[in-house]
């Protein structure tokens, strides 16, 4: 039987450790999200964002680049690249506010409606596989809400 190595070592000491094991988690379940993403050509970032527009637009209004970073907790700069990039794929346009020069308001296009759609249904899929395992998935629920949120 060999010797564990430091590294091992130092994994199984961080073992009970809720921070370490929260980023471990995380990690694998971005993989699991890249992957389910993949076949749609989406980063989990895009996806997060082009699923933000087309969830605040169904309160009838447009959003603005502000209000989807505030909804997606992502920075502004980023999330401006971000929804350039989608722009340039025919998923979103980004028209300037008539109220506010300055701001620019989405609205998901059909193609990226319909790619949204399917692409929430595969990673509800992503979801549920990653976290069968869990028995309480209301108290899970509960408590990443109160992390994310603090």
């Amino acid at each position: 039987m060999g010797q564990a190595s430091a590294a091992e070592r130092a994994a199984a000491e961080l073992g009970g450790s809720p921070g370490f094991l929260l980023w471990r988690t995380a990690l694998r379940w971005q993989r699991a999200i890249v992957a389910a993403l993949r076949p749609f050509g989406l980063t989990h970032v895009q996806f997060v964002l082009l699923v933000s527009v087309w969830w605040l637009s169904r309160s009838g209004s447009p959003p603005n680049q502000r209000q989807v970073a505030e909804h997606a907790s992502t920075d502004v700069m980023m999330t401006s690249q971000v929804l350039r990039a989608l722009e340039a794929r025919g998923l979103v346009t980004r028209a300037t506010d008539t109220a506010d020069a300055r701001a620019k308001r989405l609205v998901v296009t059909d193609a990226g409606a319909g790619l949204a759609a399917r692409a929430v249904a595969v990673v509800e899929t992503a979801d549920r596989e990653f976290f069968a395992g869990v028995h309480d998935r209301d108290d899970l629920v509960a408590t990443l809400r109160a992390l994310s949120t603090r």
